[in-house]
C-alpha cells in the first residue's frame, strides 16, 4: 500500500505542579488582611496623613511587590539558595549591623528597627533575617553526616554560637519578638535535623533562663510580664493595650459588631493596623471570624509541614519546615499575646497585619515552598 503513514503514540509530557491548596490559603489570609487593613487603620490614617486609606493603599503596594517575590522565587529550583547560603547570612548580618549605625538606621517608638538607605523605601532588616536564617541552617545541618553521632561541643556550641550572635544584634534594637521567633525556628530545625533530646533539652532550659533574664534586666518587659500575670496591672501604661484589646475582644461577641463598625479602632487601641489587627477582626468579625483565621493558619501548617515530610531531599525538608515553623509560630505569638495567653511582644501577624517588609519577605518565602512543593505529573 501506498506511503500510509503508522502513526506512533505520543511520550506524555512531564509538568510540574506545586501544592495550590497551600497557595489557596495564603490567597485567602492575604484578602481577609487586605480587608481588615482597610477598616482598621482609617482613624489612624486620617489622623497622620488626612487619608483613612493610606495604610490600604500601602498594603496593596506590599501585596503587589509580595506577588512578584513569590512569582520569582516560585520559579527558581530550591537548590539555588543552598548554594548562596553562606553570603545571603552574613548580608542580612550586616543589614543588622547597619540599623544601629545613627543616620542610617531609623529609631520608632523607642526601637531602631528600620534602615533607609538613600530615597529607598524604609525597611526592617530583621525580617530578611529570618528568610536568611532559615536558608543557612537548612544549608548547615544538611551537610552534616548525623547530627545524633556529634556530642554537645560538636553539634551545639557551634549552632548556639550562631544564634549568639544574631540574639545579640536582635536585641540591640531591641525586638524581643523576633528574637524569640529565630530562636525557636533555629530550634525547630535543629530537632527536625535529628538533634539529641538531651541537646535540645539543655536548649530550651538554656533559652528559658536567657529569656528571663532579658526580661528582669529591662523594665519595660518586666511590666509586660507583670501585666501578663495580672492584666489589671498598670492600666494606663503597661497593661493599657491589653486592656484595650480585651475589650475589642469581648464586644465582638459571636458574631462581631460588623465590618467597619469597630469603636476601638479610633484611637484607643494602640497599633490597630499592625500588632493589634487581630483585636479589631476580633471586634468586627466576632468569635466565628477569630476561629477562622486560626483554622486557616493550622491548615496552612498542615500543608506547609506536609511538604516538607514529601520534600525530595533533606536541604528541601529542613528549609520548608524552618519556612513553616516561622510563619506559624509568629501568628501563634500574635493571636496569644492579644488573647492574653503570653505577654506582648509586638510581632505583625503574617499575611493580615500592615507591614511592607514583613509581607515582602513572608511571600517570598512562600514561592520557595511552593517550589519545594512541586512534583512531576503527567499531562
Amino acid at each position: 500500500m501506498a506511503g500510509k503513514r503508522i502513526s506512533t503514540p505520543k511520550t506524555p509530557r512531564r509538568k510540574t505542579s506545586f501544592d495550590s491548596a497551600l497557595l489557596f490559603v495564603v490567597f485567602l489570609l492575604l484578602g481577609i488582611g487586605l480587608v481588615m487593613v482597610a477598616s482598621a487603620g482609617v482613624a489612624y490614617g486620617n489622623l497622620r496623613f488626612e487619608d483613612g486609606a493610606f495604610f490600604f493603599k500601602r498594603q496593596l503596594i506590599g501585596v503587589a511587590v509580595g506577588f512578584v517575590a513569590m512569582y520569582v522565587m516560585q520559579n527558581i529550583p530550591y537548590h539555588f539558595w543552598k548554594k548562596i547560603a553562606i553570603p545571603m547570612f552574613f548580608g542580612a548580618i550586616g543589614l543588622l549591623v547597619l540599623v544601629l549605625i545613627p543616620g542610617v538606621g531609623i529609631s520608632a517608638y523607642g526601637a531602631a528597627r528600620w534602615i533607609q538607605l538613600g530615597s529607598v523605601v524604609p525597611f526592617q532588616p530583621s525580617e530578611i533575617m529570618k528568610l536568611a536564617l532559615a536558608v543557612y541552617l537548612a544549608a548547615w545541618f544538611s551537610g552534616k553526616a548525623s547530627m545524633q553521632k556529634m556530642d554537645f561541643q560538636e553539634g551545639v556550641v557551634p549552632f548556639l554560637f550562631l544564634l549568639g550572635i544574631i540574639s545579640f544584634l536582635i536585641m540591640k534594637q531591641p525586638d524581643t519578638g523576633t528574637f524569640i521567633i529565630l530562636c525557636v525556628m533555629a530550634l525547630s530545625m535543629f530537632v527536625v535535623a535529628g538533634g539529641k533530646f538531651s541537646h535540645i533539652g539543655i536548649m530550651i532550659g538554656s533559652g528559658l533562663v536567657g529569656l528571663s533574664i532579658l526580661i528582669m534586666l529591662a523594665p519595660y518587659r518586666m511590666k509586660r510580664f507583670l501585666v501578663f500575670l495580672d492584666p489589671e496591672h498598670d492600666p494606663t501604661g503597661a497593661g493599657y493595650q491589653i486592656r484595650q484589646a480585651f475589650i475589642a475582644l469581648g464586644s465582638g461577641g459571636l458574631f462581631g459588631v460588623g465590618l467597619g463598625h469597630s469603636r476601638q479602632k479610633f484611637l484607643y487601641l494602640p497599633e490597630p493596623m499592625t500588632d493589634s489587627i487581630f483585636a479589631v477582626t476580633g471586634e468586627e468579625l466576632g468569635l466565628v471570624g477569630c476561629v477562622i483565621i486560626v483554622l486557616l493558619f493550622l491548615f496552612f501548617a498542615y500543608r506547609g509541614f506536609r511538604i516538607a515530610r514529601n520534600a525530595p531531599d533533606e536541604f528541601g525538608r529542613l528549609l520548608a519546615s524552618g519556612i513553616v515553623s516561622w510563619i506559624v509560630f509568629q501568628a501563634f505569638i500574635n493571636i496569644s499575646a492579644i488573647s492574653g495567653l503570653m505577654p506582648l511582644t509586638g510581632v505583625p501577624l503574617p499575611f493580615i497585619s500592615y507591614g511592607g517588609t514583613s509581607l515582602v519577605a513572608i511571600l517570598g518565602a512562600i514561592g520557595i515552598l511552593l517550589n519545594i512543593s512541586k512534583r512531576p505529573t503527567m499531562e
